[in-house]
C-alpha cells in the first residue's frame, strides 16, 4: 500500500545543555511541508538562517555530527535526527536558540517521548524511498571500519563494535525493521572510555559533560592517573576525585545499562541519525563494523552520490521482461484504439507506480505529416502516451474499468530533453504524487530512451464513470 509522508501533529519544545559547547539551548520542533525533510533554524542569529539536514552540509564529525554553512552551525545533530527518522517523521522544522542540540541523557529517548506525545499526521504526498538495487561497499583500513549496504525490502541495520577492551569487548546489535527503534534503541546512551576524556577536555570539548549524559567506561586502573588529570575530570563530571580511586574497572557513574549491548545499540542509533542526512527514507540493509560519525557520513555521501547518479542517468529497465499487461489487456482498460493507442505493454506495476513501453516505428500515422523528412515524435503525443500509461495503473485497480474513463485536468512542469525518433523504445515510468482522492489522480511522469530521460512532467486526471452496461462487460469478458 502507498505510504503517505508524515509530519508532527503538534510542536514540542525541549531545553538542555549542549555536550560540547556547554551552552543551554531550547529547541522547538514544528510540523513542516511535504518533501521538505528535516531543516534546522537558528533563531538566535540575525535573519534566522536555516540549513537542511544533508550530508553535503556536514561541517565536522568530531565526537558528533555538525552541520554548517556560511551563516550558521548546528552541533550534535545525530540524536534528534535518529528520533525523527525512527518515529516515522518525514518532514520537520527544528528551531534552536543556540549552537548545539541538547545532549539530555545522551540518547534519543526524550525526543522520542516528545514526538509520541505530539502525535503524527499524514500529508498529501507519498514517501519517496531510496531503494537500494545493488550492493554498496565502504572501507577505511586506517580506522578498521567496514560498511556494506545490500538490497532489502525493509530498513535493516546490523552493527559490530570491537574496542579491544577488558571492559567492552566485541558487541553486536541488529534492527530488523525501523518499527523496533522506539523500544529497542532510542534510550541507548552515548558512551566514552575514561582514557579518552582527557583528550576531549584538553581540546575544549564536553564543556557540558555530566555523569547524567554519558556512560563512562573504565578499563584501566584509575589509581595510577596523575592528580592533575583527576582534578580536571572531577571538575568536568562534577564528582569528587576520590571516587576515581575506587571505581576500578567498570562504569564511572555506576549506572545500570538498559541492555548488555547498549554501546553497540547506541552506535546503531548514531547510524540512523547520520544516514538521515541522505535526505530520503532508505530501503536496504546496512551492515557496519566499528562505525563512527566520520565513516557514517562518508558512507552516507556514497549513498547520496548513488541517488544523484540515478536521478541523472535514469533508472535501468528490462524492456524484454514478460509483460504484466499485453496489448489485449491494455485495450480492455483503455478506450483508445489505433492509431491513438500509444502503449504496447506494461512491464512493471506496483500500487503507486507503473512502467510501460512504446516501440516507436516509421509506420506511425503521425510521421506522415510531422517532419516526414526528419521524423520526430511530437512531444504532445509523448505526454499522451505517459497519460495512457498512468490510466492503466488507475484502471487496473478498478473491478469494472470499462465503466470508467480518465480525463486530463492539468498538465504541469513538462520538459522535453531529447528527440524521440523511429527505432526508439520509449519507456514510461509514472509514480503517484499523492493518494487517489475523490477520483482525482496526480502523477509524476518520466519518459526514457536507452535509460536517458527524454521527457518529464506532472499529470493530473479525473476518473469519471461513464456507463454501467452489462453488455459491454460481457463483450470484454468474452
Amino acid at each position: 500500500m502507498a505510504e503517505k509522508q508524515k509530519t508532527l501533529k503538534n510542536s514540542f519544545t525541549i531545553e538542555g545543555v549542549g555536550l560540547h559547547t556547554g551552552k543551554m539551548t531550547t529547541i522547538t520542533v514544528k510540523p513542516s511541508e511535504p518533501d521538505s525533510w528535516y531543516v534546522f533554524k537558528r533563531t538566535d542569529l540575525p535573519n534566522q538562517p536555516t540549513i537542511k539536514a544533508d550530508v553535503d552540509n556536514v561541517l565536522s564529525t568530531r565526537r558528533g555530527t555538525t552541520l554548517g554553512n556560511d551563516h550558521m552551525e548546528v552541533n550534535t545533530t545525530e540524536h534528534i535526527l535518529a528520533a525523527l527518522y525512527g518515529m516515522g517523521v518525514d518532514n520537520a522544522l527544528i528551531e534552536l536558540d543556540g549552537p548545539e542540540i541538547p545532549i539530555l541523557d545522551g540518547s534519543s529517548r526524550f525526543f522520542v517521548e516528545a514526538i509520541e506525545k505530539s502525535g503524527l499526521q499524514d500529508q498529501e504526498a507519498l514517501k519517496d524511498y531510496f531503494i537500494l538495487k545493488d550492493n554498496l561497499t565502504f572501507e577505511d583500513p586506517e580506522k578498521e571500519v567496514e560498511m556494506l549496504a545490500v538490497p532489502s525490502p525493509d530498513y535493516r541495520i546490523t552493527v559490530m563494535v570491537d574496542y579491544r577492551s577488558p571492559m567492552l569487548g566485541t558487541q553486536h546489535a541488529s534492527m530488523y525493521n525501523i518499527s523496533e527503534f522506539k523500544d529497542e534503541f532510542s534510550r541507548c546512551r552515548t558512551f566514552v572510555f575514561l582514557r579518552e576524556l582527557m583528550q576531549l577536555v584538553n581540546n575544549g570539548l564536553i564543556k557540558g559533560g555530566d555523569v547524567d549524559n554519558a556512560i563512562v567506561m573504565v578499563d584501566s586502573d584509575t589509581s595510577l592517573m596523575p592528580e592533575e588529570e583527576k582534578d580536571k575530570l572531577a571538575a568536568t563530571f562534577h564528582r569528587d576525585k576520590s571516587e576515581l580511586d575506587i571505581v576500578g574497572i567498570g562504569i564511572l557513574n555506576n549506572v545500570k545499562l538498559h541492555f548488555t549491548n547498549e554501546p553497540a545499540r547506541h552506535k546503531l542509533l548514531d547510524i540512523i541519525g547520520d544516514l538521515a542526512l541522505v535526505g530520503k527514507p532508505i530501503q536496504g540493509h546496512i551492515l557496519a563494523a566499528r562505525p563512527g560519525h566520520t565513516t557514517n557520513i562518508a558512507f552516507g555521501k556514497m549513498i547520496k552520490d548513488l541517488i544523484k547518479k540515478e536521478q541523472k542517468s535514469g533508472p535501468s529497465f528490462n524492456v524484454n521482461a514478460d509483460p504484466v499487461y499485453g496489448i489485449t489487456e491494455i485495450s480492455e482498460m483503455l478506450p483508445h484504439r489505433y492509431p491513438f493507442l500509444l502503449i504496447d505493454k506494461i512491464i512493471e506495476m506496483g500500487e503507486n507506480h507503473i512502467v510501460g513501453i512504446k516501440n516507436v516505428t516509421m509506420n506511425e500515422e503521425f510521421f506522415q505529416g510531422h517532419f516526414p523528412g526528419n521524423p520526430v515524435m511530437p512531444g504532445v503525443l509523448q505526454v499522451e502516451a505517459m497519460a495512457q500509461c498512468g490510466g492503466i495503473l488507475v484502471m487496473s485497480q478498478i473491478d469494472d474499468p470499462w465503466n470508467y474513463e480518465t480525463l486530463f485536468v492539468k498538465i504541469d512542469k513538462v520538459k522535453f530533453k531529447r528527440k524521440v525518433v523511429p527505432g526508439d523504445t520509449l519507456v514510461f515510468k509514472l509514480n503517484l504524487i499523492a493518494p487517489v482522492r475523490r477520483g482525482m489522480v496526480a502523477m509524476k511522469a518520466s519518459a526514457y530512451v536507452r535509460n536517458q530521460q527524454v521527457a518529464e512532467g506532472e499529470l493530473m486526471a479525473q476518473i469519471i464513470k461513464v456507463r454501467n452496461d452489462e453488455r459491454v462487460k460481457s463483450e470484454h469478458s468474452s
